[in-house]
């Protein structure tokens, strides 16, 4: 069933990490200590496929991971692996009404956040008693967010666990008692980070009054490749993106505080180039499924070593090159850095590099609509008058859809497809803005 897993998510081989996470699995428990990027949610994965029964109408195996994004992620891949097993995704700001209906014919598997996970187990809408194995992914992560009450609650009411897999980016002196983790196979590759033959480390340096120019002549610089710009507060976040608004420069921004959907989509822009430069706090530096990244800036310095490899590890992932450009005041010297980097220097006269090759559009169906790739690749080919070039990924959600199409196009296509109908309905296409 694994080899099968692989064929439909189109890997041929499997990393040492993933290979040796499956092994100890079959053993007992399991603390998987790996850097973000380097393939743990296979890790975990891939080993439930030989724990699952079809003949047992319950859920089986919980997932739970600190963020929404991260849950989502686990889902697609799952469900890219075709095991024929049912998996559901709760998490805060995602509708009740379509969880519940999730769960009157009860998934294998549930993935979500602590907060909503404890909400349905309060509500008893569904059966722990089946529960078998147990994965907590970042499980640091969900520590530092602040969820040990939630999932110990939970733990709680799993009687049945025979099983836990715990995955960590960070090494932890001691994994708290709740976690019920019991004498496990501990598998540590967190030595096998980011080299500094493949991250280049530069600075800027800069008076503090002078950090937004600074900051916007440098994106003028480097931003026609992917780049993300870490900030530590959703303020500075909303302030740089001001000011790059002002000057027309085409981005999107992800927080904590925004909504769901609006999370989602900024992703999704990132995810398929429309957007080449995403403004975000450090919920942007872990778990989630955004590509390679050519640049990281780190507008406002990370509070510790940790979190500086955390951002970092969002470029130069697997074998990739890429460049970190912290922002420096003269003088200053953070102390997790060894040596001062070589300076960047700064162009005198600011031109807004060029917009990206693709724009993104909307399409008002998803999964839950019984929409797929299938139906939209067609729509667009034929009836937009593309060529494959001209499109690029296509991501389904529930009830929305996302396409990316090349920019001197995109409007003569949605003029020739606004009108058309996707399985004999007439759903609402636009370029997304």
């Amino acid at each position: 069933m694994i080899q099968q897993a692989l064929r439909n998510l189109k890997i041929n081989n499997l990393n040492p990490m993933q290979e040796a996470a499956i092994k100890a699995a079959e053993k007992g428990d399991v603390v998987l200590l790996a850097p973000t990027g380097s393939g743990k949610t296979l890790g975990f994965l891939l080993p439930l496929l030989n724990r699952l029964t079809a003949d047992i109408p319950a859920v089986q195996v919980m997932i739970m991971v600190p963020s929404r994004e991260l849950a989502l992620q686990i889902e697609q891949v799952f469900r890219g692996m075709g095991s024929g097993f049912k998996i559901s995704c709760f998490y805060g700001g995602h509708p009740l009404k379509i969880e519940l209906n999730s769960l009157t014919q009860p998934p294998s598997v549930i993935v979500g956040t602590p907060g909503r996970i404890a909400h349905h187990i309060r509500r008893q809408t569904f059966e722990t008693g089946a529960i078998t194995t147990l994965i907590l992914d970042e499980f640091d992560k969900a520590l530092e967010f602040g969820f040990q009450a939630d999932m110990a609650y939970i733990i709680g009411e799993l009687p049945m666990v025979k099983k836990r897999i715990l995955t960590s980016a960070t090494a932890m002196d001691e994994i708290p008692s709740f976690a019920g983790v019991n004498n496990p196979s501990r598998l540590n590759y967190l030595g096998n980070t980011v080299t500094t033959s493949t991250l280049k480390q530069k600075v800027v340096i800069c008076e503090p009054a002078d950090r937004l120019d600074a900051l916007f002549a440098l994106i003028c610089k480097i931003a026609d490749k992917p780049t993300l710009i870490f900030c530590n507060h959703r303020e500075a976040v909303d302030r740089i993106s001001d000011l790059l608004y002002d000057m027309g420069l085409p981005h999107d921004i992800f927080h904590g505080g925004m909504e769901q959907d609006d999370r989602e989509r900024a992703l999704l822009k990132f995810r398929n180039g429309s957007h080449r430069v995403l403004i975000t706090t450090d919920l942007a530096s872990r778990g989630l499924d955004i590509p390679e990244i050519e640049h990281v800036v780190h507008y406002q310095l990370p509070h510790n070593h940790e979190a500086f490899t955390h951002r970092n590890g969002r470029t130069a992932r697997m074998h990739a090159t890429g460049t970190s450009y912290l922002l420096l005041a003269p003088g200053e010297k953070p102390a997790y850095l060894d040596e001062m980097p070589e300076e960047e220097a700064l162009p005198v006269k600011t031109t807004l590099p060029p917009l990206s090759p693709w724009a993104t559009v909307y399409i008002a169906a998803g999964k839950k609509d019984k929409i797929n790739k299938v139906d939209i690749v067609g729509l667009l080919l034929k009836k937009g008058e593309l060529v494959k070039d001209d499109l690029g990924l296509i991501e389904v959600l529930d009830h929305s859809s996302y396409a990316a199409v090349k920019r001197n196009l995109i409007e003569r296509t949605v003029a020739l497809v606004k009108n058309e109908k996707i399985k004999g309905r007439k759903i609402k296409i636009d370029i997304s803005r």
